[in-house]
């Protein structure tokens, strides 16, 4: 039955477009390279695809053509006339399974940051053009789009409970205040409500909380092992910020 075909290789026919192969319902691998295509319309409902090859062709845009094949491992995109990255990598993000994907000879890979832009925003990618995708490759994408998370995570060093009595000031604290005193009627705990003033209840609350302690560190300041022994002298303690708050 001609619907069951899971492999269908249509390569270096000379083709400039092809009928819709929704019939194809179990269709996982299509080999359409070395041709003229420029319309991916065809494709709409394959989504059993996993491989899908479609390099060397004539292809300006992707969209609204590959979104729907969430099965989709191997995608073989080089050497086509793609110019817009980011309208590209849209179409692909939802394809949480993608690991293959080439797109090395498109105008769009000449961006500087074309690279670590695709490891960012497709993150299951794990062979991109041919090159595994290293972890340096992935904390450089990281650092470049998303600054502000970062920096954050960046200048945590590390968070602990500190054993503060309540009221006493603490090391970035100004002008702060012993605690008031809450004065509880007897058998207060009797009732299913302990406190008449609702705001009473919530200092309390506050009151018991533990007070933590962050450390923020410049690491650009701070020299490597292999930094230490080339220079061969006494290293200077980072400066360190601590910050505690309740």
């Amino acid at each position: 039955n001609i619907n069951t075909f899971v492999t269908l290789f249509s390569s270096t026919r000379g083709l400039r477009s092809i009928p819709s192969l929704s019939r194809f319902h179990r269709l996982r691998y299509l080999w359409i390279n070395n041709n003229k295509i420029q319309d991916l319309t065809f494709l709409k409902k394959n989504y059993c695809l996993t491989e899908l090859y479609l390099n060397n062709n004539e292809l300006t845009d992707i969209s609204g053509a590959l979104k729907d094949l969430c099965a989709l491992q191997i995608l073989l995109l080089h050497n086509n006339q793609l110019k817009q990255l980011g309208k590209t990598v849209k179409e692909l993000k939802g394809i949480t399974s993608l690991q293959t994907l080439n797109l090395f000879r498109n105008p769009l890979a000449h961006d500087p940051d074309y690279r670590l832009y695709v490891i960012h925003f497709l993150p299951s990618v794990q062979l991109l053009d041919r090159k595994p995708v290293t972890q340096r490759e992935r904390e450089s994408a990281f650092h470049l789009y998303n600054p502000e998370r970062s920096c954050v995570v960046e200048s945590i060093a590390f968070g602990k409970k500190v054993n503060t009595p309540l009221g006493t000031a603490t090391g970035c604290s100004r002008g702060t205040q012993p605690a008031r005193r809450l004065m509880m009627a007897p058998g207060i705990y009797n009732n299913k409500i302990p406190f008449e003033n609702p705001e009473h209840a919530v200092l309390l609350r506050a009151m018991t909380r533990s007070v933590m302690e962050f450390s923020s560190i410049d690491w650009n300041k701070v020299s490597t092992c292999q930094e230490r022994r080339l220079e061969n002298k006494a290293e200077e303690p980072p400066e360190k910020l601590t910050i505690r708050f309740r």
